[in-house]
């Protein structure tokens, strides 16, 4: 999926984010005049604040070319995000959450409403945020699905709105249907299930993110897949269901099944390149990294479907005036284009997929939306080779991957209960 080094279940849970922090001060009313906002926009300094795969220095420096403005990237941890928010939030001025991040940031009040009217494109931008429908079909509801999150009553409401309203607590960002990554090459045999993240034809060969919001999610797909647990809501889990999975992670961990636990982003690319993994839960660019290489590397689509994720912008509540219009500028430059052609050499998704279709040429439109194979070499956003001509992206196209998304990254209920199993399953 996405970089999270270092996510720590000791500092981290639920409870405990959402007792500490000081209350933030609501954002005001004050707009800056045409003429002084002209006059000053130089002068204005955006930080835009998230997780690596996401916060890229390359999206800073063209948003600063096109805007007249500066934009600057902070690049930090899932928990590291989660706590500047709440403990230093004047030090972000666009938060670049995860959805279920949201259910901590937005009754903490850090964030003010994103008037749906300033978003030049918002009728553009993928149903799947603003009606939480796919290809005019109810899109999955288990996890933290992003219609669920999306709406508010107000701008400076605590709480989200159960349908659609004019305030939204972010604009739509970046997401993606996340898999299990493979080395066709030495698996030895088909790939089709999650079950095969599990099974003992790769004993010593498999590795998990030690990530426990997402290695938990993988390890209930491999469990229900594979026909040893049947989960009443993966997407909210009971304690008796996460005390079942830990105890199956923990038998596989002694008998060695696992030849890593991996944090980081470099260490999944590290293991899959040099083959001592052959089948692992991955993040799409890491998938893109060792095909730069030259290795074979598949981000194989799996008959129980794909875990979902998605990030949104939210506006911290303390810009207001001139720098809360440059806020506005920021996200309507943010899915108008440019973003969404570079991500999709990710393997990543905008949330305007028409202007990031139009942002890439016919045969990288072709390859990443539509599921045609590729007439020319694929490269990544940096110019490196990933596929040759003839090649078809995993998983086909747009609508095919997102049409099978089984259940949404999310916070669960039992969070603080799944860090304290999560640490027995790393002590054992």
């Amino acid at each position: 999926m996405k970089k999270t080094d270092g996510l720590s279940a000791k500092k981290v849970t639920r409870r405990g984010v959402l007792k500490g922090g000081a209350a933030i001060a609501g954002a005001t009313a004050i707009t800056g005049f045409p003429t002084v906002w002209a006059q000053n926009l130089k002068d204005v300094t955006l930080v835009h604040t998230g997780m690596s795969y996401s916060t890229i220095v390359d999206i800073a420096r063209q948003a600063s070319q096109d805007l007249g403005f500066k934009v600057e990237m902070s690049v930090v941890d899932h928990p590291g995000l989660i706590n500047r928010m709440v403990n230093d939030p004047k030090s972000i001025d666009i938060a670049d959450m995860e959805i279920w991040q949201s259910k901590v940031a937005v009754p903490q009040g850090v964030l003010q409403g994103v008037e749906i009217a300033k978003i030049k494109n918002w009728g553009q931008l993928t149903p799947l945020y603003t009606e939480g429908t796919f290809a005019g079909k109810e899109a999955s509801r288990e996890g933290d699905s992003p219609f669920e999150f999306i709406y508010r009553e107000n701008q400076d409401s605590n709480a989200f709105a159960t349908g659609k309203t004019e305030w939204a607590n972010f604009c739509p960002g970046v997401y993606n249907a996340d898999t299990l990554g493979i080395r066709p090459d030495l698996t030895g045999r088909e790939i089709t299930s999650w079950a095969d993240l599990f099974s003992p034809d790769f004993k010593g060969k498999a590795a998990i993110q030690n990530i426990p919001t997402n290695g938990i999610m993988d390890a209930m797909m491999a469990m229900e897949a594979a026909g040893e647990l049947k989960f009443g809501d993966k997407g909210n889990p009971t304690q008796e269901e996460l005390t079942k999975t830990i105890a199956r992670l923990i038998e596989l961990k002694k008998a060695k099944h696992f030849r890593a636990l991996w944090n980081t982003f470099d260490e999944s690319v590290n293991l899959m390149a040099a083959g001592e993994v052959v089948i692992q839960s991955m993040w799409s660019p890491a998938v893109t990294a060792v095909r730069t290489q030259g290795i074979n590397c598949v981000y194989q689509p799996l008959k129980e479907g794909y875990r979902g994720w998605g990030n949104g912008l939210g506006l911290m509540a303390h810009l207001d005036g001139l720098k809360r219009d440059a806020a506005y500028e920021y996200l309507n430059w943010y899915n108008s284009g440019w973003v969404g052609g570079f991500i999709a050499k990710q393997g990543y998704y905008s949330s305007n997929p028409e202007t990031a279709k139009a942002a890439l040429t016919e045969n990288e439109r072709g390859f990443f939306y539509e599921g045609k194979a590729a007439t020319a070499d694929i490269t990544s956003p940096t110019g490196e080779k990933t596929n040759s001509a003839g090649e078809v992206r995993d998983g086909g196209s747009y609508e095919e991957r997102f049409s099978k998304v089984a259940v949404w990254n999310n916070l669960m209920d039992e969070a603080e209960f799944l860090y304290a199993k999560w640490n027995e399953f790393n002590a054992a």
